[in-house]
């Protein structure tokens, strides 16, 4: 039984020779010669038979294919998968002038050995390309669109945070300057509003439009605490303020000349008898 067993076993020198591959399935087959084994995906080869090279042409490229002729067009789509990027329900063959189905088999419709096979894509798949392509194009002019906002948004927070500080300092702000950055802000506003996005770039879009509403509520309720300043006695302290020079051409606003509260009133008097 010990005899028995040693001599079924391959010798060192067999295992030498013969080289084992992994087919995608799971079979452990013999590795075939050079020229099959680069260029065949193991997805046909279960079929036997002699293999044959054909040369797809897939616009400008042309892809060649070893498999056994006893192949269907549906495998040789099935090997394009790889090298193409489309998947078998996006491509075409065309052999001889006549589009093939996937179930007939190469050797039964004249193809041979260094054969030429012409692919197309799907205009379905074409048209689904093209429109995923334009949503990206739209997508990202969306996004540059937002940003360019964002960055005047940015100028117009420093305006409101010199407002702040002015305001919550008893400054005496002229209203006109409430007016103008509400407006400025409102301009943003209306911007963001024509901007048409989907997906990341809409996101960014409604973060946008919640951050300058938030400036302007901060414009809004400024104003109400310069005009009604809290703890205020008498007249109302004017000073004079520097303001930072914006895009909307305002500079320095000095605050009116003081009035004397004092007044020398001369009284001449007519002396009558």
């Amino acid at each position: 039984m010990k005899n028995k067993n040693s001599s079924a076993a391959p010798s060192p020198a067999q295992n030498d020779e013969i080289e084992w591959e992994m087919r995608p399935s799971g079979m452990l087959v013999q590795k075939r010669d050079v020229g099959a084994d680069n260029n065949n995906d193991g997805g046909v080869s279960s079929l036997g038979g002699p293999l044959i090279k054909i040369n797809v042409t897939h616009g400008s490229v042309h892809h060649e294919l070893f498999l056994p002729a006893q192949s269907t067009f549906g495998d040789v789509k099935r090997l394009l998968v790889q090298k193409t990027g489309l998947e078998p329900e996006e491509q075409r063959l065309f052999f001889r002038g006549k589009e093939k189905a996937n179930e007939e088999h190469l050797h039964m419709e004249g193809v041979k050995d260094k054969s030429k096979l012409l692919l197309l894509e799907e205009l379905a798949s074409k048209e689904r390309k093209l429109e995923e392509s334009r949503k990206r194009e739209e997508m990202l002019k969306a996004s540059k669109a937002v940003a360019e906002v964002r960055s005047e948004v940015d100028k117009l927070s420093q305006r409101v945070a010199a407002l702040e500080v002015a305001v919550n300092d008893g400054t005496k702000v002229s209203e006109k300057e409430f007016l103008m950055s509400t407006e400025l802000l409102m301009r943003q506003l209306l911007k963001l509003d024509t901007i048409e996005a989907d997906g990341e770039a809409k996101l960014e879009r409604k973060a946008e439009v919640r951050r300058v509403q938030h400036f302007v509520d901060t414009v809004d309720s400024l104003k109400s605490r310069n005009s009604n300043p809290s703890g205020s006695k008498g007249n109302a302290v004017s000073v004079t303020t520097n303001w930072e020079t914006f895009d909307s051409g305002m500079g320095s606003l000095n605050a009116p000349p003081t009035v004397s509260s004092s007044t020398n009133i001369t009284q001449d008097w007519e002396q009558f008898d």
